[in-house]
C-alpha cells in the first residue's frame, strides 16, 4: 500500500486543480471529492482497526459517504492539500496495519452491513476500494461512489 501511495502522489499532483474539481454530472463526485472520500474511508478504517483490535468495534456506526463528502466541502478545498492529506492519512493507516497483532485480525467490526466482518476483511476491502477509486481519479475507471 505504501508503494501505491508513493507512486500515485506524483500522478495526482500532475492533475491541474481546475480539472480535479470538475463534476462529470451534478450527482457525481469530482476527482477531488473522490480523493476526499478516500481520506474519509482511511480515517474510518483507522478507527475500525484500532477499536477492533481490542474488540470495541462490533457496533461501529455506518459511514454515510455522501454526507461526509458534502459536509467537508472537499471540492472547495486546495487540491494539493487534499493530496497531501490523503498521502499522510494512508501512511498512518499503514503504520496501524503493521502494528496489529495477527491474533486480532479475526476480531469483528461493524461497517454498516447486517453482520460484522473481520478486521482482516476491513483491510483487504479498503485496499480494493482505494485502488478502485484511485483508478477513477487517474482516469483509469468510470464509476463514482
Amino acid at each position: 500500500m505504501l508503494q501505491t501511495v508513493a507512486l500515485a502522489r506524483p500522478c495526482l499532483l500532475s492533475i491541474p486543480p481546475e480539472t480535479a474539481r470538475i463534476k462529470p454530472a451534478p450527482s457525481e463526485w469530482s476527482k477531488q471529492e473522490i480523493l476526499g472520500h478516500l481520506i474519509d474511508s482511511a480515517m474510518n478504517n483507522i478507527q475500525r482497526l484500532v477499536r477492533g483490535s481490542y474488540n470495541a468495534a462490533r457496533d461501529f456506526p455506518p459511514y454515510r459517504q455522501d454526507d461526509w463528502v458534502a459536509i467537508q466541502g472537499y471540492n472547495e478545498r486546495d487540491w494539493h492539500e487534499i493530496i497531501e492529506m490523503w498521502v499522510m492519512t494512508n501512511r498512518h493507516l499503514c503504520a496501524v496495519m503493521e502494528r496489529l497483532p495477527e491474533e486480532c485480525l479475526q476480531n469483528l467490526c461493524g461497517i454498516g452491513r447486517d453482520e460484522p466482518v473481520t478486521l482482516d476483511f476491513v483491510i483487504t476491502d479498503y485496499l480494493r476500494h482505494m485502488n478502485m477509486h484511485l483508478n477513477q481519479v487517474l482516469d483509469q475507471g468510470q464509476d463514482n461512489g
